[in-house]
């Protein structure tokens, strides 16, 4: 599985359409389409470009939140937060083969996600993010460190786990000591395209 997610960006579809292009065309190999309160109609075709200018750059299309649109588009997979559909129900309707994510905040999170089970775990935030209206309670490093301890204390395996929320490039290293597996990204490669391979290196 990719260690580096791109969690697409922009108000508009045309600005989320071009920030995802500039994210595949300097070598992000993982989109995960997120549009906030974008009428359905635009989100749908959004979802179909994405899919396409992905399955161009051999890259995974991943929907977020909406487990119907990345059925009718035949998206890579679908990424779920706390209150959305149940893993359950997205695996029924997406069949054995799709990736299903799955947000966590608490260890207590990371053990329901572990369950359920989903492919991935996005956990975080790590710090402040403008990306996300309603916040979960800042994990910080601590944090993530206290959840991985808690796992291993529990002598469970610890699953494959995407820090999430605020991560830059300068991130990596400390994330990698206390054993996440990878990072999703917005703002710093929507602003930033050209980091990707840095972030790349970062995470061999």
């Amino acid at each position: 599985m990719e260690k580096l997610q791109y969690i697409s960006q922009g108000i508009t579809r045309e600005e989320q359409e071009l920030n995802i292009r500039k994210a595949l065309d300097h070598g992000i190999q993982w989109v995960q389409v997120r549009w906030k309160n974008a009428p359905e109609n635009e989100l749908i075709r959004l979802c179909e470009i994405s899919r396409k200018l992905c399955s161009d750059h051999q890259a995974i299309c991943m929907i977020n939140d909406h487990v119907q649109i990345s059925k009718e588009v035949d998206a890579d997979g679908v990424h779920l937060g706390l209150k959305d559909t149940s893993v359950e129900t997205a695996r029924h309707l997406l069949g054995r083969n799709k990736i299903i994510g799955g947000t966590a905040n608490t260890i207590s999170d990371v053990l329901q996600r572990m369950q359920e089970p989903c492919d991935y775990i996005g956990l975080g935030p790590l710090r402040f993010t403008s990306t996300k209206v309603q916040l979960s309670p800042i994990l910080g490093f601590e944090g993530y460190r206290n959840i991985i301890q808690g796992l291993k204390q529990k002598s469970l395996e610890i699953p494959k786990i995407f820090a999430i929320g605020g991560v830059v490039l300068n991130d990596i290293e400390q994330l990698q000591q206390i054993g996440i597996y990878g990072v999703a990204v917005s703002g710093q490669i929507t602003g930033q395209p050209f980091i990707i391979n840095e972030f790349k290196t970062a995470m061999q």
